[in-house]
């Protein structure tokens, strides 16, 4: 209960009116779900009232209590929500708690439903799918199954019929949604299979397809183009645990799954595409992301990153060396919290294409030239404007040149200006910042010196709320 009040305060109100405290409202209750809602959003309208509806008829006599956080825009509108509410709320005021609860759970759209069990751990982070599934609360709380249970009631199929889910038990494993209908996922798999093929099968490393094609016939095409296992397509409540357990929200998702069950990375797209022969495999992720190789949760969290683009390798090497002693400490500090992610991730940019020119352009830091691309670029047809310039992420236009990789299966274009000063050279000390991008685009200019003392310093700084904020323009 302590963690309960911790976490929303010492006093709720209901939705009628008047303030209760949190320890006596929320004493013997089984679950609380926070519902991060609004009036002004119709999606949340939407299922509000039948939230209250089962809230009344079943999932109050379970056990379960709801507090509604509130994105609403000012006082009448929140008393005028709230008031068609059957249960409790944040108080409106106390905007800074909601913040923090927004960031905490990486609310990132309402309406969003998180479970927690009496002591404010989470027991799931998609309440609104848990309880829309099943709205009597027959498997109130709905605690998900571990992915050993999934496997377990799962049916696993290879080449020459069913496999038993034990072959699976002390290997390094992928997960691979995908779906035949998915343009993205028909360029990946070709290459996936490519690489576990020639490298990754030979290195232990085994991989189940989790299909989202829409029929039997689909998914019977698309498996027949993979040389690896499979989740049998009539097993659609095990496809969906397992999407809802890794938080799957776009395919091609690859989630590279340790000997032990543990999760080693959700971005195994990334981190395959970047090591196709697997010479680090198992792709343990390092306490300092290099940007080039994905983005890793910048969209999400709060990321502390050393823009280095412009610097020579020992300077990039240096500031990599002192970032990562304190990346390791918040990592530790996560873990022995039990928290998924640690409160800031620490990354490198090393090189000037994609999102790097995109997050200068959007902080407003001195503009390079992107790093030239590995294959031979052409001009090409651009399109009717659909496409997208990899130099700086600006989309096509029909009236811009577009200049396209030639190697195939290679995915890659520079608008002309990218293209005509692509590899130039420039020179720029490192500029280490902070970028919260889901605090409203929120930024923090750091110290010139990187070294581990002025790292850990501006970290501090940035999470005691003493540093000194601006907004990225544009975003």
């Amino acid at each position: 209960m302590s963690g309960l009040v911790e976490l929303l305060g010492e006093k709720l109100v209901w939705g009628a009116g008047g303030e209760v405290a949190t320890s006596e409202a929320l004493a013997g209750k089984a679950a609380v779900a926070l519902y991060f809602s609004a009036h002004w959003c119709p999606p949340c309208r939407g299922f509000t009232p039948k939230f209250a509806e089962w809230y009344k008829e079943n999932l109050k006599e379970k056990g379960l209590e709801v507090v509604f956080v509130s994105s609403d825009k000012d006082d009448d509108a929140f008393n005028q929500y709230s008031g068609e509410m059957p249960w409790l709320a944040l108080p409106f005021s106390d905007r800074e708690r909601k913040e923090k609860l927004s960031k905490k759970y990486k609310v990132q759209g309402i309406p969003t439903v998180i479970i927690l069990d009496a002591e404010g751990q989470v027991i799931t982070k998609d309440g609104q799918s848990a309880i829309h599934r099943d709205p009597k609360g027959v498997n109130f709380p709905w605690k998900p199954k571990s992915l050993k249970e999934i496997l377990a009631a799962a049916k696993i199929i290879g080449k020459d019929g069913p496999v038993d889910a034990s072959a699976l038990h002390g290997k390094v494993f992928g997960l691979y949604f995908s779906a035949h209908w998915c343009p993205p996922c028909r360029g990946f798999t070709p290459k996936l299979a490519e690489w576990y093929a020639k490298s990754l099968k030979s290195k232990g490393m085994e991989v189940v397809f989790v299909s989202s094609d829409k029929t039997q016939e689909a998914f019977d095409e698309y498996y027949g183009e993979q040389p690896w296992l499979a989740l049998d397509y009539s097993n659609r409540s095990e496809k969906e645990e397992l999407s809802n357990l890794f938080g799957v929200q776009g395919i091609p998702s690859f989630v590279i799954v340790d000997k032990d069950g543990s999760v080693i990375t959700k971005d195994g797209t990334a981190a395959v595409s970047n090591d196709p022969e697997g010479a680090e495999f198992p792709w343990y992720p390092k306490p300092v992301l290099d940007l080039a190789q994905g983005h890793g949760p910048l969209n999400e969290a709060a990321c502390c990153i050393a823009f280095c683009e412009a610097a020579d390798a020992t300077a990039q090497k240096a500031a990599e060396e002192a970032m990562a002693p304190v990346a390791k400490k918040y990592i530790e500090e996560a873990t022995a919290a039990g928290e998924e992610d640690p409160k800031v991730t620490f990354m490198i940019a090393k090189t000037s294409s994609g999102v790097c020119g995109q997050l200068r352009k959007l902080m407003a830091l001195p503009k390079l030239p992107p790093a030239a691309h590995e294959h031979p670029l052409e001009e090409a047809d651009s399109n009717n404007g659909q496409w997208g310039c990899d130099g700086c992420n600006r989309g096509g236009r029909p009236e811009v040149k577009r200049f396209r990789c030639k190697q195939e299966g290679c995915d890659f274009d520079f608008c002309q200006e990218c293209h005509e000063v692509a590899g130039s050279s420039a020179t720029l000390a490192p500029k280490l910042m902070i970028i919260n991008i889901p605090d409203d685009g929120a930024f923090y200019e750091g110290p010139d010196l990187i070294t581990g003392d002025t790292v850990e310093k501006f970290v501090s700084g940035f999470l005691g709320g003493t540093s000194s904020r601006k907004n990225m323009v544009g975003l």
